[in-house]
């Protein structure tokens, strides 16, 4: 019996040093390598090339109209990118493991225990990231939602089911003045006219229940709340001018989604003359004919409200009759 565990364990020792073990050592270090050079690679590719554009914004919103929405969406691509690489990184070590410990005979691989370096690396890694995503998290949001004193535009947003008016107002807060309104109809969409190159203030509130003021350009999705609550926020300028579809983001009724608007941004003179014309006494329409804009909306269209008789019951039908 001596001389039988005698001979296990010399090929035990030849088994561990054997002269390929070194050599498969070098190999698996060579392929890690490999991997988080490819990983460096990858990066390199990813922010040398417009990633939001080849990838469609990684399902955000592409096209921003203000400096907000930009820095929102930066800050959405760079966190993609970011999880992109710890994705193929851990990827790749479990496709490495797959086939570096693939089985190979009868013999077990080393059992690995109470690795420190290894412990420490899936213990520290995923706070550093999430800290960092914090960090940036917070700059933007910080900067998103500042407000200034005096901004150069306010404009007060009114929610109601299932529209919109909008008033152009000579201060900020529920006391200040309304110097011109436009106010949406089932057969007529609103139209909010703002000038670029100016700071703009939306004050928020709503005549009955919880809507949402969303602009998919703006990347602003802000809820209009009932009662004395005014949500606030301010665009520091808008930058292209256009015609951009706004919508009621927030399920508020039955003609919730037909509850649209849309945003025309102009240059400041014409938005001068805008505001002009309509404290002269012209509707809307006629103010932006005024200004040569198309004096109805572009992006969107009156929904049907399909308010006939046939919605109803008729009193000639009799009962328990379809239609």
């Amino acid at each position: 019996m001596v001389a039988r565990s005698s001979e296990v364990r010399p090929s035990a020792v030849r088994h561990s040093a054997s002269p390929g073990a070194g050599g498969r050592r070098r190999r698996g270090a060579g392929r890690l390598a490999g991997l988080g050079l490819g990983g460096v690679a990858l990066l390199v590719l990813l922010t040398g090339c417009d990633v939001g554009r080849t990838f469609d914004g990684f399902g955000w919103p592409q096209g921003g109209i203000s400096a907000e929405s930009r820095r929102m969406y930066d800050l959405w691509i760079a966190s993609c990118i970011a999880a992109l690489a710890v994705g193929v990184f851990v990827w790749g070590l479990i496709f490495w493991c797959i086939v570096r410990y693939r089985k190979r005979g009868n013999d077990l691989p080393v059992q690995t225990r109470y690795n420190m370096p290894m412990e420490f690396l899936y213990t520290i890694a995923p706070i550093l990231v999430v800290s960092v995503l914090f960090y940036y998290t917070a700059i933007v949001q910080t900067d998103v939602n500042k407000v200034t004193r005096n901004p150069d535009v306010t404009v007060e947003v009114v929610a109601f089911k299932w529209n919109w008016q909008f008033n152009y107002r000579d201060g900020q807060g529920p006391d200040a003045n309304t110097i011109a309104s436009t106010l949406g109809t089932s057969e007529v969409i609103p139209i909010l006219v703002l000038p670029t190159n100016r700071s703009i203030r939306f004050e928020e509130t709503s005549r009955d229940v919880i809507h949402s003021f969303w602009v998919p350009e703006l990347l602003f999705k802000r809820d209009v709340m009932p009662g004395k609550i005014r949500n606030v926020f301010e665009v520091s300028s808008l930058e292209t001018e256009g015609a951009y579809v706004g919508r009621c983001a927030e399920l508020c009724g039955t003609y919730h989604a037909f509850m649209n608007f849309e945003l025309r941004v102009v240059s400041p003179e014409k938005y001068d003359q805008f505001l002009a014309a309509k404290q002269d006494g012209k509707t809307t329409q006629e103010a932006l004919s005024a200004i040569g804009e198309d004096p109805y909306a572009e992006t969107t269209r009156p929904f049907e409200t399909r308010r006939t008789q046939n919605n109803f019951n008729p009193d000639d039908v009799p009962a328990g009759a379809g239609s």
